[in-house]
C-alpha cells in the first residue's frame, strides 16, 4: 500500500509546486527556501533534535518543549521544520537564531532520505496530528527515534485517516511513542492502528505570554483610553462579517472592537471590508490613534494577543462560529480573559468543553447569540470577574503535560 503511495506522488509534486505558486501570489514568502521542500535541509555541526510544528498554533505550542529540550540537551542543535511560511515566521520570532529551520520536505522517499541524510536527527518530534507513511517509515528504518507528541484527533479527522487505514495503522505502530492531549484523541489513535498511546494533557496550557506583554497590554489600554474592549481574536474568512452584522446595533457605551484575524495575508482584506461598510477604523501596524469615534482596531501585527487578551474586557475565540474547528481558547483563560466560543470547536473539543463546565467561557449558538451575550456581559461588570478567575484557575490546574512529554522522550530504550 506505501508503494502505491509512493508512486502517486510522482504527478502530485508538480501539482504541489503550482500550489506554492498560487499561494505565492498573496504570500511571495512560499516560494523562499523552496529547496528544503525538495530535502535541502540545513547541515547542523551538532547533534540534532528535530521538532515539526506544521503552522503557527503548532509552533507556539512547542515553545515549552523547545526550551526543555534545550535545557535537557545543551550541547545539541534543534532543528524546526513547518509547512507554512507563517508558521517559520513565528519561529524565527519566537526563537530567533537559537534553533535552525527549516520546511518539511513532500512525503516522496528520495526527498526523505535527502532530508535525513543533511539533516541526521538523533530524535524526531512531531507536533500534534501529522502522519507521513514514507517519512515514519524512513525514521524507522534509520532507527531515528520518532515520536507524535501532543497528539489530538478529532472526530472528523479519524474519520478521513480510518479511510486509509492501511497507511495510518502501520505508521503509527512504527512510532517510538505517542503523547496525546485527552482520553478521547488517545481512543481514536488507537481505533487507527496505535498501539501504545500516553495521555500527557495539552502543552498549549505550558505556554508562557512574551517577557513584553504586560508592557504592551499597558501600551494598548492607554491608547483604548478606557473604552469597553471586545476582542474577536484569530477570526477566519467569512466571521468578521457575521461579527460586523451582529455588533452593528448594540448599544454598549464606548464599544471598541479589536478585531485580529487568524491569517496575517488576510490583513488587508479585513481592512478592506471595514473601508467598504464606512467604519471609522484604526490599524496597529499603522500607530494611528484611537479616536473616539474609532469603532473597529485592526490588530494586523504578529505575536500579539497574548496582549491583546489581558487588555480585553471581553473576547470571541475564532474559527467557531463557522464550522472550521474553532482556535485556541488555552490563551484567553490564561490571560484571565472572558471568552466566548461558537458552536464549532472540535480542535480543542474536550477543553472547550471544560472551559464552558468550569465557567471560564460561554458557548453561543450563532452571530446572533454573540451579541446578546456581549451585550448581557457588558453590562455585568461581576460576572465577568467570574470568568475571569475561573479563567485563571482553569489554566493553572492543566499545567504540566511538557514534563510528561519530556518523560516520554526520555525513557530508555
Amino acid at each position: 500500500m506505501r508503494h502505491l503511495y509512493s508512486l502517486a506522488w510522482l504527478p502530485l509534486l508538480p501539482v504541489a509546486f503550482l500550489y506554492l505558486l498560487w499561494r505565492a501570489r498573496r504570500q511571495p514568502d512560499y516560494l523562499r527556501h523552496w529547496r528544503e521542500r525538495l530535502g535541502w535541509a540545513p547541515v547542523g555541526e551538532r547533534p540534532v533534535i528535530w521538532l515539526h510544528a506544521v503552522s503557527v498554533g503548532e509552533t507556539r505550542a512547542a515553545v515549552p518543549l523547545v526550551k526543555a529540550l534545550k535545557a535537557r540537551h545543551p550541547d545539541h542543535t534543534i532543528l524546526l521544520t513547518h509547512a507554512t511560511p507563517t508558521g517559520r515566521a513565528t519561529g524565527g520570532e519566537l526563537f530567533g537564531d537559537s534553533v535552525m529551520q527549516a520546511y518539511l520536505p513532500y512525503d516522496f522517499p528520495p526527498l526523505i532520505r535527502l532530508f535525513l541524510r543533511r539533516a541526521r536527527p538523533v530524535m524526531g518530534v512531531i507536533m500534534e496530528t501529522e502522519i507521513w507513511p514514507n517519512l515514519y517509515a524512513a525514521c524507522a528504518h534509520r532507527g531515528i527515534p520518532l515520536f507524535l507528541v501532543n497528539a489530538r484527533l478529532s472526530e472528523k479527522s479519524a474519520r478521513g485517516y480510518s479511510r486509509f487505514r492501511a497507511l495510518a495503522a502501520p505508521a503509527l505502530r512504527s512510532l517510538a511513542g505517542i503523547a496525546a492531549q485527552t482520553m478521547d484523541d488517545a481512543r481514536r489513535l488507537r481505533d487507527l492502528g496505535a498501539e501504545e498511546v500516553e495521555i500527557s494533557g495539552n502543552v498549549k496550557f505550558d505556554v508562557t505570554p512574551p517577557t513584553d506583554t504586560r508592557e504592551r497590554a499597558r501600551g494598548l489600554r492607554e491608547a483604548f483610553r478606557g473604552r469597553f474592549v471586545f476582542l474577536a481574536a484569530s477570526t477566519r474568512e467569512g466571521e468578521e462579517t457575521l461579527i460586523l452584522d451582529a455588533l452593528a446595533n448594540l448599544d454598549i457605551p464606548g464599544l471598541l472592537l479589536v478585531l485580529v484575524p487568524r491569517h496575517p495575508q488576510r490583513f488587508d482584506a479585513v481592512a478592506r471590508l471595514l473601508e467598504e461598510r464606512g467604519l471609522a477604523y484604526v490599524r496597529r501596524g499603522a500607530k494611528q490613534p484611537v479616536q473616539p469615534d474609532t469603532r473597529v482596531f485592526l490588530g494586523d501585527s504578529m505575536g500579539e494577543l497574548a496582549a491583546y487578551y489581558a487588555t480585553a474586557d471581553l473576547a470571541y475565540v475564532g474559527g467557531s462560529l463557522l464550522p472550521l474547528g474553532g482556535q485556541n481558547l488555552i490563551e484567553a483563560a490564561a490571560a484571565g480573559c472572558p471568552a466566548l466560543i461558537g458552536p464549532h470547536t472540535w480542535n480543542f473539543s474536550e477543553a472547550a468543553e471544560q472551559a464552558v463546565a468550569c465557567g471560564a467561557a460561554q458557548r453561543v449558538a450563532d452571530a446572533g447569540d454573540l451579541a446578546e451575550t456581549v451585550s448581557a456581559l457588558a453590562g455585568a461588570p461581576p460576572a465577568r470577574q467570574q470568568m475571569r478567575e475561573a479563567g485563571l484557575r482553569f489554566a493553572a490546574a492543566n499545567r504540566g503535560a511538557t514534563a510528561r512529554v519530556m518523560g516520554m522522550l526520555e525513557k530508555p530504550g
